[in-house]
């Protein structure tokens, strides 16, 4: 009961991850929500990040094979854009657009270690980059900046929200650890340009992207 109970909660968060947007663990909590198993329910373990992805990609065969390899490309090169302005910041990739599990729905994040926490953003002030700034309290770790800028795609025809997480520059070390399947949650330029690379066959792949804010 408990396990199909999980599963289900699992595919549940993956249409909302799809559908909505939503990150892994906002879409967990508010799927065991909706199902009526949290508070008065019985105590259920939610699902993984991996459990959640792996309906994520089955959801995104099933319904928008034809459509979200493109879409993902189109954030890839807004991430490709960004990574590139902000280099100097150690830019790495991580979320759906890394993952490869991204829709339009989807939102850019990226992950900055700095030697200044305040560097990044006094970067985009200088630019005349217009942004909004707010604090991602993970609970179990140290606050972050995340600074969020909007940015058009003209493949997609439509703005895309990049979240540029503010780290201290010796957390890099620690965020490279892979997953429990020994895939890594994020990557930097040269990392997601083999990836590309890889899941086009192994044809080369142009990361020099148009799209400017």
């Amino acid at each position: 009961m408990t396990d199909s109970l999980t599963e289900e909660i699992a595919a549940s968060a993956a249409r909302l991850v799809v559908e909505t947007g939503l990150e892994y663990g906002a879409a967990k909590h508010k799927a065991a929500r909706a199902l009526g198993r949290r508070g008065g329910g019985p105590r259920v373990e939610l699902p993984s990040n991996e459990q959640v992805e792996d309906e994520v990609r089955a959801y995104i065969e099933l319904f928008l094979g034809a459509t979200q390899p493109e879409e993902l490309a189109a954030l890839r090169e807004v991430a490709i854009d960004w990574m590139q302005r902000l280099a100097e910041f150690r830019p790495h990739l991580s979320g759906a657009v890394w993952r490869g599990t991204a829709t339009r729905e989807s939102a850019v994040h990226i992950d900055l270690y700095c030697d200044d926490s305040k560097a990044a953003e006094i970067a985009l002030l200088n630019a005349g980059v217009d942004h909004d700034i707010h604090v991602l309290d993970a609970g179990h770790a140290a606050a972050r900046d995340v600074l969020s800028v909007s940015s058009p795609s003209r493949k997609l025809g439509q703005p895309v929200t990049v979240h540029l997480v503010v780290n201290d520059h010796d957390d890099l070390r620690g965020a490279l650890k892979p997953d429990a399947r020994g895939r890594t949650w994020r990557g930097d330029l040269a990392a997601l340009q083999r990836l590309m690379i890889e899941e086009a066959g192994g044809r080369p792949v142009d990361l020099e992207s148009k799209e400017r804010t």
